[in-house]
Order: C-alpha cells, then sequence, then structure tokens
C-alpha cells in the first residue's frame, strides 16, 4: 500500500462543514487503498487570534516559547476534531500534535526548522489501518518545548513528513486549484500548468507567488518529494511539482509572477572604492534585511556612486535607521525610498537552452511604455523592477508575448 500525506490549509478547515468536507476526501483516499497521513492547519483566522492574544497581554516582552505554546493550539484542535469527523463516518483515525508525531526542531521558536523526524509513531498509526492527523506548522525544540516554523508553515510539515515516511507524494489541498501561468485574476487568459519543476516553483514562490511556502519546495527539490497543488473545494486535477526529468518537453517559459511587496532604495553621493558596498550591505545583512536588486552608477566624475536596490516594503524604515547609523563610516549624501514598485519575474528552466528571453522581456516593456528601473537575472529567471501602476498591463502583456495565453480565459467554457 502507498502512504500519500495530505495537507489541508485554514480555508479548507474553517469550519465544521468544510472538516467533514476534508473527512470525505481522506475517507475517499483510503477506500481507494492508500494510507493516509493527514497534516492540518489551524483554522482560517485562529492563528491571528491567539497571536492577539499574546501582543494584548505583552507586545513587546513575551517569552518566545510561551508565545508558541499558545500560538499552536491551533493545530492542536483542528487534528482532533478532524479525527472525530472521521471516526464518525468509520474511517479508524488518530491525531498527533508536532511533537506526538516525532518532528524535532532546532530551538529558534517562532521559526524553528525542522531538524529531523522519527516517524515511528506516525508509520506505527499507518501499519494499523488508522489515518494518522498530524499537526503542522510545530515540533520539539532541545528543551522540550514546542516550537513553530513560522507562517506557512504546514506546508513544511507536510513535505518533511511525506520525506520521512516515504510517501509516493504530497498533496496540498488549497483554495486554488493549481499553479497557473500568472495571476489568473489578473490574466483571464493565465493557463494551469499540468507540471512544473521544483526550480521553476522555488523561483515563483520567492518571487511572490502564493501558491506554496518556500521552505516547503526546498525541502521537497532536496528530498525529491512529489508534491500536487490541488483545490480541497473541487475534483479538478492539480498540478504536480516533481523533477525536471519527469518532464518530457520543457516549456521556455512557465509562468510569469510579480510582488507588490517590494520598495526601492537609492543611497546617494557614496564614494566610488572599493570595499563600499560591503560597507552598505553588510550592515543590512547583520539586521536580517534581505536585499535583492542591486544597480550601481557612478557619476562623470568617477568619485561619487549612487546604489539602488529593493528590500521587502516592511523593511524599508528599518534599512533606512540601519544606514543612517552607518552614515559616518560608509559616507554618503542621503537616501531615498520608493515604494511604488512593482517585481516582475519571467520563469522557466527552458531558459537555459534558448537565447533573447530577456530581449523579449525589455522588448515588450518598451512596446507599452513601461519604464524598468532595475534587473536581476538567474539561470531560470529575469526579473525587472518597473513602476506598480503597470504592474497589470506588464503581467497581460508578457503573458501573450511568451505565447502563454490558453484559448479561452482561465474559468471559461
Amino acid at each position: 500500500m502507498s502512504i500519500v500525506v495530505q495537507k489541508y490549509g485554514g480555508t479548507s478547515v474553517a469550519d465544521l462543514e468544510r472538516i467533514r468536507n476534508v473527512a470525505g476526501r481522506v475517507a475517499r483516499q483510503v477506500r481507494a487503498g492508500d494510507r493516509v497521513c493527514v497534516v492540518l492547519s489551524a483554522m482560517a483566522g485562529e492563528t491571528n487570534k491567539l497571536v492577539g492574544f499574546v501582543d494584548g497581554l505583552d507586545a513587546a516582552g513575551f517569552d518566545p516559547a510561551e508565545y508558541d505554546m499558545v500560538v499552536a493550539s491551533g493545530e492542536q484542535v483542528t487534528v482532533g476534531l478532524l479525527a472525530i469527523a472521521l471516526r464518525a463516518i468509520g474511517v479508524p483515525a488518530r491525531s498527533f500534535t508536532g511533537w506526538q508525531a516525532g518532528v524535532e526542531t532546532d530551538a529558534a521558536h517562532g521559526k524553528a526548522r525542522i531538524v529531523r523526524i522519527d516517524p515511528a509513531p506516525v508509520t506505527a498509526a499507518l501499519e494499523a489501518g488508522e489515518v494518522a492527523v498530524v499537526a503542522g506548522f510545530q515540533g520539539l525544540a532541545p528543551n522540550q518545548r514546542i516550537a513553530t516554523l513560522g507562517r506557512g508553515g504546514s506546508d513544511t510539515s507536510a513535505v518533511a513528513m511525506a520525506a520521512a515516511l516515504g510517501a509516493e507524494r504530497c498533496d496540498i489541498f488549497t483554495d486554488v486549484d493549481g499553479v497557473y501561468t500568472t495571476d489568473p485574476r489578473i490574466v483571464g487568459r493565465a493557463r494551469k500548468l499540468d507540471r512544473v519543476t521544483y526550480e521553476e516553483m522555488l523561483e515563483m514562490a520567492s518571487l511572490g507567488a502564493k501558491v506554496l511556502q518556500t521552505r516547503s519546495v526546498a525541502l521537497a527539490m532536496a528530498h525529491k518529494v512529489r508534491v500536487q497543488v490541488l483545490s480541497s473545494f473541487t475534483d479538478e486535477p492539480g498540478t504536480l511539482v516533481v523533477d525536471e526529468d519527469e518532464i518530457v518537453e520543457q516549456q521556455i517559459v512557465s509562468g510569469i509572477t510579480y510582488s507588490r511587496d517590494e520598495a526601492r532604495l537609492t543611497v546617494l553621493g557614496v564614494r566610488d572604492r572599493p570595499g563600499v558596498a560591503a560597507a552598505v550591505f553588510g550592515p543590512l545583512a547583520a539586521a536580517g534585511i534581505n536585499v535583492d536588486m542591486i544597480v550601481q552608477s557612478v557619476s562623470r566624475d568617477g568619485v561619487l556612486a549612487n546604489m539602488t536596490f529593493t528590500v521587502a516594503r516592511n523593511d524599508v524604515a528599518r534599512a533606512r535607521a540601519v544606514l543612517a547609523e552607518e552614515r559616518p563610516r560608509i559616507g554618503f549624501e542621503e537616501i531615498v525610498a520608493n515604494a511604488d514598485v512593482s517585481k516582475i519575474s519571467v520563469v522557466g528552466v527552458g531558459m537555459r537552452s534558448h537565447a533573447g528571453i530577456a530581449h523579449t522581456m525589455f522588448q515588450c516593456l518598451a512596446d507599452k511604455g513601461i519604464n524598468i528601473q532595475a534587473i536581476s537575472t538567474s539561470e531560470i529567471k529575469v526579473s525587472v523592477l518597473i513602476e506598480e501602476a503597470y504592474t497589470e498591463l506588464a503581467l497581460r502583456s508578457l503573458h501573450t508575448a511568451y505565447g502563454l495565453d490558453a484559448q479561452s480565459p482561465a474559468g471559461g467554457d
């Protein structure tokens, strides 16, 4: 019998009716002859409510371990309820918290990483003919305290459990029915992809696609766990995230993503000397501020330079404060911030063997009068920074330029 791990997010278990719906899906998988381990998130909105309780008592000085004790309780409720719902329809089931399921983490409370999983407790339940219902988002730290994995951590829990169990695949049930060539809410002719590679999905997740959590994709790629993204509200086939070898003929471009969570910072009047980049970006790295796109321009006299780069919008104030503190050591005139920007990215493993992908992007944007403010590339993606007001126009135009349009609008007849 094959083992299948199913993961359901907060919207899928938002109330008792939806929990019953999940129980019915799990029962069908069991009756198809598979052994099933289910990983659950808390009910939609529950984690925010629990965080609010903590903030209401001590918004600044709470113990991270006690924070984790509180916020991890949401998943404990849903696993117990699903086990009850499964038993009510004649499917043997047993619930597990993260620590009961053998999930061990490091001690970074609130953003812990999984160190190892002892699959023995879950394996024993599966061999006894039970559905193992496991709380996602959590595990046991070395100090014998509950630790949580950070937002979106249930995806990571599910993939890690699938790897530990040697599962046939990990099905991630969400409120979307798969991975699309771009956001179908913006581009009506976006197409659902049958398959996408780990590398493409990792780029898409990191560049703004909200379908899967980045850490979970990286984990799936490392352990070769086949992941399927599908909806918990329909019976439509989803998208398989697999190794590149499983895809016979690669698309040159598989998808176009966007992110409105970027902000552009420009440090004006920096002396153009060896070590200046390290002086600017070293303190930002030490403060845990991630820098993405970087452009340096030199003045005509070759003495002063301007450095432009992007950070997450919610890091702008902190980044400015860090650089202001380092101003005597760095030496610059001023910092200019602009949050009215958007990052557009073209992704595809087929780009490795095809020339002209970047030129198509640049020409398409130029034809639409869209100015490019910064560029970054990797082996399988090209990203540009543009004015936010042009986001939707850029997405639709590029989607057509790369031949990704479906014959009829997504969801249409």
